[in-house]
């Protein structure tokens, strides 16, 4: 779960300013936050490949929408909510919803793709700019990502991104147990409207599901 949520914070809808950087890299990093905030909403379909040592590659298809504090996650095991006040995790599976409050300011929770990226702020990731490089006929721009702290779970992350648009392609994170998480972005867009219902969990339609309810 956690890796899965880490890793949808690197598509975050805002891309914060980083500390320990390459300057070319962050000229870049501050452009796409420059577009991304420059919309009002923005949604984004993907694949998501998740690869384990000794167990059979896993796809899922998923989607993010995000618009201001609100958010909607959706992937085919689990769903998450927040309309930022509070946060429903679907899991659909066991049949169950748990809902929390949302606090924008705790870290280490569940939170927005926005709010995760915070964790770059403190300057605990140092990155670089690689070789521009051909996929499919396009050139393609990568951005390496090391964890300062040697205790991390993961050893890189890497993001690439379309050289002429700086629109992201693809997001790749190993962990240190030889796992690779792999987010393909399938499309993008933004400032459609979505109305309330859109960041809520409706139990009405999923009579099926327990609900525990964990908000104070």
């Amino acid at each position: 779960m956690k890796k899965m949520i880490f890793l949808l914070a690197l598509v975050a809808i805002s891309f914060s300013a980083f500390t320990q950087s390459d300057p070319a890299a962050k000229k870049i990093l501050d452009q796409m936050k420059s577009d991304f905030d420059n919309h009002q909403s923005t949604s984004i379909d993907f694949q998501l490949i998740i690869e384990i040592p000794e167990q059979a590659e896993e796809k899922q298809n998923g989607s993010i929408i995000q618009s201001g504090e609100k958010y909607q996650i959706n992937l085919d095991q689990q769903s998450i909510y927040c309309d930022g006040s509070s946060v429903w995790i679907h899991l659909k599976e066991n049949k169950e919803v748990q809902i929390s409050d949302y606090d924008g300011d705790e870290s280490g929770e569940l939170m927005s793709p926005r709010d995760i990226m915070k964790i770059y702020e403190s300057g605990e990731y140092e990155y670089a700019l690689m070789n521009e490089q051909k996929e499919n006929g396009k050139s393609v721009k990568q951005i390496e990502f090391t964890p300062i702290d040697k205790d991390s779970e993961y050893f890189k992350m890497r993001m690439t991104i379309y050289a002429n648009s700086l629109q992201l392609k693809r997001v790749k994170v190993f962990a240190k147990d030889g796992s690779r998480f792999t987010m393909k972005v399938n499309n993008i867009e933004f400032d459609k409207k979505y109305d309330s219902g859109t960041f809520t969990f409706d139990a009405s339609k999923h009579p099926e599901v327990h609900i525990e309810d964990l908000r104070f």
